[in-house]
């Protein structure tokens, strides 16, 4: 009965994780109605990461800052700045279904960037995977050549990614030097401060609309789809399911597809479904590899 009782809450927590991280793009769309892209994204992701800042505070652990100081720079340049940068400016372009589905290619770049900077091997399945996940992409940008979709969405939505997988790749060189609470915090921290230092020189404040709707949009995407996700998954980790998260993560972007068609009426195109189709299963395809690996004793799935 405890057994049982566990598992429909780890259920639960996988859940409300791809619920959070698929309703993001619909709910970003809506905040860039009310404020400039990258004023959106750097008071996101500031506001996020004081809050798991805080977390990590309470919890204390020491973040070893004087000797580990350059990698959470990186950190924060590739997993915040250029990655929530790229994202919102994607979703500004684009549908936000289209722009979850190109973001999720990172498992799959993940896969090729570790076999070519660390040095991991790359099965057939995952080749399978990446192959299956650049078709998708094609298929996607497909119509950007008849004008139906934004050409430069996709390559911000194909760079968010990008660069998600190098801050994948870079942080997996130096996990067991590092807190991974400190290793989200600070970088979430220093990189809303850089994207919010930008979007004064960049942009206008007096552009923001001080409504409910922003407030609203804000409040979700950075303590529930940032910091309550985050914790969720430190939570799964702790609770030994980190490898299952990386085979569920192929429903975040089917999640962002439908959400973006029943709240915000986007219509998913023919091409949109089709490298849907292709990258979802690119994306299992490639982390049920991983998974297996996992599963006969490595610390983290690739």
């Amino acid at each position: 009965m405890q057994l049982c009782g566990k598992r429909s809450y780890v259920v639960l927590a996988f859940a409300l994780l791809v619920l959070f991280w698929g309703s993001a793009f619909s709910v970003v769309k809506v905040g860039l109605d009310y404020a400039p892209p990258m004023i959106f994204a750097g008071l996101r992701t500031l506001m996020g990461g004081l809050v798991i800042l805080l977390v990590a505070v309470v919890r204390g652990e020491s973040p070893h800052l004087g000797r580990d100081w350059p990698i959470f720079l990186v950190l924060a340049a590739f997993n915040v700045v250029f990655f929530f940068g790229f994202q919102t400016l994607a979703i500004l372009h684009l549908p936000s279904g289209t722009a979850a589905v190109l973001e999720y290619l990172q498992p799959m770049l993940v896969g090729l960037l570790a076999w070519m900077i660390l040095g991991e091997s790359l099965s057939l399945a995952k080749i399978v995977g990446l192959i299956l996940g650049f078709s998708g992409i094609v298929a996607v940008s497909a119509g950007s050549l008849f004008g139906n979709i934004s050409a430069a969405g996709v390559a911000f939505g194909a760079g968010s990614a990008f660069s998600w997988a190098l801050g994948t790749v870079f942080f997996k060189r130096y996990e067991a030097r590092i807190s991974t609470m400190w290793a989200v915090a600070l970088p979430f921290v220093m990189g809303g401060m850089v994207l919010t230092l930008f979007s004064f020189a960049m942009e206008s404040w007096s552009e923001v609309s001080p409504t409910g709707t922003l407030f609203a949009s804000l409040s979700y995407v950075s303590l529930v789809e940032i910091a309550l996700a985050w914790l969720i998954w430190f939570g799964l980790i702790r609770a030994g399911e980190a490898s299952r998260v990386a085979v569920y993560v192929f429903f975040v972007p089917l999640v962002g597809i439908v959400i973006g068609a029943i709240f915000l009426d986007e219509r998913p195109t023919l091409s949109l479904w089709i490298g849907t189709a292709l990258i979802v299963t690119g994306i299992y395809t490639v982390n049920r590899s991983s998974t297996r690996k996992y599963k006969r004793g490595n610390l983290r799935p690739d």
